[in-house]
């Protein structure tokens, strides 16, 4: 039985690219650079959206996928009916964490966050914040990690603006992608 189902490569009426879509393990995955991936997910929300479904929505690099993350994502899912993932791509990595990373490129990290039950869909962005996705997609919820404040989180004066809800997640203590790194390279010399 494969886990992995794609598509061929298409393209739309106007010859641009349609995004692939594939499914791991029952969720979703959007993969496609640019607006390409943001129109698939936002054709896959406004579906769930039409038949009652609240949607959620998180993102980050989610580089090394660490008990924090998954925590994050455990709270996110309870949140909604569905969660989508929104990943910055690996040139939005480099920019936001330096040259050294992603540690792992933006397919393998699809893949990961794929294969975790409470993700519905996955799909990356660009942009360094994914203000231009959350616009597309208009989540019910927008969710993130208590280490921000309602003020600081990209979108939520958006998402408030038509009725959805900002949600803050605790964070797990001792987990972070930037430290486990820090603590192999330590180890390494």
């Amino acid at each position: 039985m494969g886990k992995h189902r794609s598509t061929s490569k298409q393209t739309d009426n106007k010859g641009g690219p349609v995004p692939s879509v594939w499914s791991y393990e029952g969720a979703r995955v959007v993969v496609s650079g640019g607006g390409g991936a943001g129109m698939g997910a936002a054709a896959v929300v406004a579906d769930w959206q039409a038949h009652g479904l609240k949607v959620g929505f998180t993102n980050g690099c989610f580089d090394l996928l660490h008990p924090g993350h998954v925590e994050l994502l455990k709270r996110s899912r309870a949140a909604c009916d569905r969660l989508v993932v929104a990943l910055n791509a690996d040139a939005s990595v480099r920019r936001l964490k330096g040259e050294t990373r992603p540690v792992q490129n933006e397919h393998a990290r699809s893949v990961v966050m794929a294969a975790i039950d409470n993700v519905d869909l996955v799909t990356l962005f660009d942009e360094d914040t994914p203000l231009r996705l959350i616009e597309l997609l208009k989540p019910d919820y927008l969710i993130k990690g208590a280490d921000y404040t309602i003020a600081t989180v990209v979108g939520a004066d958006l998402v408030r603006s038509y009725g959805g809800k900002v949600i803050l997640v605790p964070l797990e203590r001792g987990h972070s992608t930037t430290s486990i790194i820090a603590r192999a390279n330590v180890r390494a010399v």
